[in-house]
């Protein structure tokens, strides 16, 4: 049995009279790849920002080998620890990277806040290698480099602090998809070697296929369904996760009875 890393238990969410996120609850173990998906305005998103620390929730509990993330310490050492535990990958690295300092010293300023006083060049080596990049690109700003080595710059960056649980917000929507392949291999090779737990967020049924063990499928801030990946996608119990898969363009998809389909929900 694999330990738990992650257990998120009823979380409420609201703006307003909007419910975002509505008595959501799910866990995720050591080494394994959970999947969120859902459309637009589902919730999921909500869910992975008070999960990672970037919002609040209204009720609920987030858990992290069974502390509390809910209750926020005082103090920077506690603040540090806290933000090591999760760390988010967004679908534009460009936005979230420093676009005046070159890679290296984005992963050095990162290191020098987490773990003062260790050996960072050796660190930065490491991390480099371990998502498939060089010193070339060590030295290179953000706008020298393609989509998919500012990605797995991203991915280093989220690594350098050792965290438990990486999240990953539609984390390869913005790239070509030879490109997508290439970061979800190099994701699923570093999930092996660390035993780091996925959560990744995403509306692409085909990525949550490839790279996910279980899923969550979110409707107006609700759960719907959920279960073992293989399982959801070949025997879909709710009407919403059919019409997700019934979604995905092929031979004789008829986006009219689709719309239909929605409308009736």
């Amino acid at each position: 049995m694999r330990k738990t890393v992650l257990e998120v238990l009823g979380l409420h969410r609201s703006y307003g009279s909007v419910r975002a996120v509505d008595d959501v609850t799910f866990t995720l173990a050591e080494g394994r790849s959970l999947g969120i998906v859902g459309e637009s305005g589902s919730g999921k998103t909500t869910t992975a920002r008070i999960i990672v620390g970037l919002e609040s929730a209204d009720s609920g509990r987030v858990l992290v080998h069974r502390r509390d993330r809910t209750e926020r310490g005082r103090g920077r050492a506690r603040r540090l620890a806290r933000a090591r535990e999760v760390q988010m990958v967004f679908q534009d690295p460009y936005l979230s990277l420093d676009p005046r300092m070159p890679v290296g010293t984005v992963l050095r300023e990162t290191l020098r806040l987490h773990f003062p006083g260790t050996d960072h060049e050796r660190r930065i080596t490491e991390l480099l290698d371990q998502v498939g990049l060089g010193s070339r690109e060590a030295a290179a700003l953000p706008r020298q480099l393609s989509g998919g080595q500012r990605q797995r710059v991203a991915i280093a960056r989220a690594l350098a602090v050792e965290p438990a649980v990486l999240v990953l917000d539609e984390a390869v929507a913005a790239l070509d998809v030879s490109v997508q392949a290439q970061i979800l291999n190099l994701l699923s090779d570093i999930r092996t070697e660390t035993g780091i737990g996925y959560l990744f967020i995403t509306h692409d049924l085909g990525v949550v296929r490839c790279v996910t063990d279980e899923v969550v499928v979110m409707r107006q801030g609700r759960i719907v369904e959920s279960g073992p990946t293989a399982e959801v996608l070949a025997r879909p119990r709710h009407p919403y996760t059919r019409l997700l898969l019934d979604s995905v363009p092929r031979p004789g998809w008829d986006p009219r009875s689709i719309a239909a389909a929605r409308r009736a929900l």
